[in-house]
């Protein structure tokens, strides 16, 4: 009698553990389509990831805490790609010369200069000097053959580097005169090289630069000296008419 009950009660064991086994290996299988692609991460060392259930390299700990996955968003990369070209353009355009080639903008700064300092006017030839410097700065010489490029682009070079120590030093009007002599020269070469569409005179005096004589570009016949300004504001001679 004691040998069946034993032999139902080991029956009963063995069907309870083969249904127990089966539900798990179905819960197992069901489970791992939808985890297959999850990342895990340590709850201790975050950059440590993998398979739920897998030991932390670092701790030993099981890979516990769900790592969110980044959606790709083509929508979103598109417009990424379209805005960086647009930022592109727009620092393109920045840059772009925007004052059409002529020599007549450079002269009438160049003018407001000379007219200054025969007023003995430092400020105000720095400001002429800060104004003809933007100038180069802007002008778009596309418009002239690679020769004639070459020509304006050796002398603006020059001449805005001059223009801008006449900017950069208001209060210190014996320098702005010696950087003046040397952009007189620059002007008076441009306009030789290119022509102007207003009267111009090409004067001289020789007793500016030291004694060694220096020439100036004036719209008026009348002599006007920015060497000397008030002290000697007739000294010179129209040596040149453009």
């Amino acid at each position: 009698m004691k040998a069946l009950i034993l032999t139902a009660i080991l029956a009963v064991s063995l069907l309870v553990s083969c249904n127990t086994k089966t539900k798990e290996t179905e819960n197992n299988t069901t489970e791992a389509p939808a985890n297959s692609s999850e990342l895990f991460a340590c709850p201790m060392h975050s950059e440590v990831t993998g398979k739920k259930g897998d030991k932390c390299s670092k701790c030993g700990m099981e890979l516990t805490e769900p790592v969110a996955q980044k959606e790709h968003d083509h929508t979103d990369g598109t417009h990424d790609h379209t805005d960086a070209a647009t930022s592109e353009e727009g620092a393109q355009e920045t840059n772009t010369y925007s004052t059409p080639f002529s020599t007549s903008v450079i002269v009438d700064n160049y003018l407001k200069i000379k007219n200054a300092l025969t007023k003995d006017d430092a400020n105000g030839a720095a400001k002429a000097g800060k104004a003809l410097y933007q100038t180069f700065n802007s002008i778009n010489a596309n418009s002239l053959t690679a020769s004639q490029k070459k020509e304006y682009l050796d002398i603006a070079d020059d001449a805005k580097e001059h223009a801008e120590h006449i900017g950069d030093n208001a209060g210190k009007i014996d320098h702005q005169r010696e950087h003046f002599v040397l952009l007189s020269k620059d002007v008076s070469d441009l306009i030789a090289t290119f022509g102007t569409n207003q009267k111009l005179y090409l004067d001289f005096c020789p007793m500016a630069d030291n004694n060694k004589g220096a020439v100036w570009i004036s719209e008026t016949k009348e002599i006007t000296n920015p060497y000397f300004g008030k002290d000697m504001a007739t000294c010179g001679s129209i040596k040149k008419e453009f």
